[in-house]
């Protein structure tokens, strides 16, 4: 069975103050093409179909006809909900839509009930799990510590599960939204954290045949049968260098995997240049980048006047100016967003502790800052279903 792998696709979001509905309307046009031409069994979409949990109606309209694409080619397309997408508002109507050949599989209590498909050499199973908060699915699971780990390989057992009752020769292709321990994150992707604890194990997949990921924005593997498709257009400058594409995966007769990379179209390639405004303006090796989306980082030591501007001369797509002069690390004027990049909201919290009482929180309070993170994130999930 041919199976075309994607993720991501961040429907109704902005790169910077660019709107990139028209290029992702050239991506689901791309994915029609890509389907058909390459005579694909069936379309996994890993999650983040929407880029936030009540989209702009562009963005409706737009996965509205995506669907209606896909359905007409006849060809079966299985999704799951991501962390930005709602998973009640993506679900509506996944009964009737069903019938047509899309398979939404937004709701975590059915990861055991698999879409099954087949082809010349019998089953395959899909099995489709959301993205699970776990403060929000420990209990329906029936573990008793909410972490993603343990709420995953609690889903993965009920796959494992269904698996060994069905025909022997069923092959089987997980969906999945996590990071995955191994895999390389960007600056586009929401965190996914609980306790700051942030990846999983690759291991928690083990017994499936494919493990269609989704949530990292770049094309990774992590295994040959553990596989992030990424998004496929650049959402953040730290994503300057993917490589934007999608897996086109073989799946035997006898389970193995063959895959390759399918590129897509990019609607303008982004760079991320660096110097004083002056080098900036005059280095002849930077002519390459002056069709790109740019990020220039000046590091005159004094602001210089008119910045944007200036650089908008000559590179007309400059989308983003960032200041930063070169200072030694522990020079009191380095920036106080520049001291806490990189770190988490559990380590800043940490941080804090120690900077206000000389000494940071012992192991109880460490776990009283965990549980209270969790239970932020689980209201925000809770609100963002109420809206």
């Amino acid at each position: 069975m041919r199976v075309l792998h994607t993720s991501d696709w961040h429907l109704g979001r902005a790169f910077h103050r660019v709107n990139m509905l028209g290029a992702q309307a050239g991506f689901i046009g791309h994915l029609v093409t890509t389907v058909r031409e390459h005579a694909v069994d069936a379309v996994v979409v890993s999650g983040d179909v929407y880029d936030r949990a009540v989209p702009p109606l562009a963005a409706v309209e737009l996965f509205d006809d995506a669907l209606h694409r896909l359905a007409d080619l006849g060809v079966p397309t299985v999704m799951i909900s991501g962390n930005h997408d709602s998973a009640r508002r993506l679900g509506v109507g996944a009964g009737l839509i069903d019938r047509a050949g899309i398979h939404l599989r937004t709701e975590p209590a059915a990861a055991g009930t698999p879409v099954v498909l087949s082809d010349a050499h019998g089953d395959v199973a899909f099995y489709g799990l959301p993205y699970l908060e776990p403060a929000l699915v420990k209990d329906g699971f029936g573990v008793e510590r909410a972490g993603h780990e343990t709420v995953l390989a609690a889903a993965m057992d009920r796959v494992r599960a269904d698996l060994a009752t069905r025909a022997a020769g069923t092959r089987s292709v997980v969906l999945a939204h996590a990071f995955v321990t191994g895999g390389e994150p960007s600056d586009s992707e929401r965190d996914i954290t609980v306790g700051g604890v942030a990846a999983v194990p690759a291991g928690v997949f083990d017994g499936v045949d494919y493990v269609a990921l989704g949530h990292l924005h770049g094309c990774q593997t992590l295994t040959e049968r553990v596989r992030y498709s990424g998004s496929p257009l650049a959402y953040s400058f730290s994503e300057a260098d993917h490589r934007k594409s999608m897996w086109l995966v073989d799946l035997a007769a006898d389970g193995s995997v063959t895959a390759e990379r399918l590129d897509c179209p990019v609607p303008r390639p982004l760079a991320r240049i660096r110097g004083t405004l002056e080098e900036l303006l005059a280095d002849p090796g930077l002519a390459r980048h002056e069709g790109a989306w740019v990020e220039a980082t000046l590091t005159d030591p004094v602001r210089p006047a008119d910045p944007m501007a200036r650089l908008a001369a000559r590179f007309p797509h400059t989308l983003s100016l960032v200041f930063a002069p070169e200072r030694a690390p522990d020079d009191p004027a380095v920036s106080y967003a520049r001291r806490l990049a990189g770190r988490s909201d559990q380590q800043i919290a940490h941080d804090f502790v120690a900077h206000v009482r000389g000494a940071g929180p012992d192991e109880r309070e460490s776990a009283v800052l965990s549980e209270a993170f969790d239970a932020v994130r689980a209201d925000d999930a809770l609100r963002e279903v109420a809206r």
